[in-house]
């Protein structure tokens, strides 16, 4: 079983290009990124304390809230946190690791969309 970075990026890359047409074309502009950690800003923006807190993150303007007064913005990027991951993945022993990247990925994705995490946590109970 693969546990490297490039991996990860695969199987991330592999999800964006197989979501629905109505979602994909505007995932494909989102910029795909894979650490192995949370930068400590990161985590410090959001309050948590514990970087194996934190699997994905999406950074940016969502959908619903972009304007033309966003154009200078930085592109939107989802971020993927390798060590994180593996250690919900052992943790649970229950899911296959590409699909809990690809659980993460389409978390981050919904963001970018405008989903709240209590939208997506009403339908997917993963998530409560």
């Amino acid at each position: 079983m693969r546990t490297d970075l490039s991996h990860f990026e695969t199987v991330a890359r592999r999800t964006v290009d197989t979501m629905p047409a109505a979602f994909r074309a505007a995932a494909q502009l989102v910029l795909l990124r894979i650490a192995d950690w949370p930068a400590p800003d990161m985590l410090a923006d959001l309050g948590i304390e514990d970087p194996l807190d934190l699997t994905g993150l999406y950074d940016g303007i969502p959908m619903t809230e972009k304007s033309i007064a966003d154009f200078l913005a930085p592109p939107d990027a989802v971020w993927l946190f390798r060590e994180p991951i593996l250690a919900e993945w052992r943790e649970r022993a229950d899911i296959d690791l590409d699909d809990l990247i690809a659980h993460v990925v389409v978390h981050e994705f919904a963001h970018h969309f405008g989903w709240s995490d209590e939208d997506i946590a009403t339908i997917d109970e993963w998530w409560t």
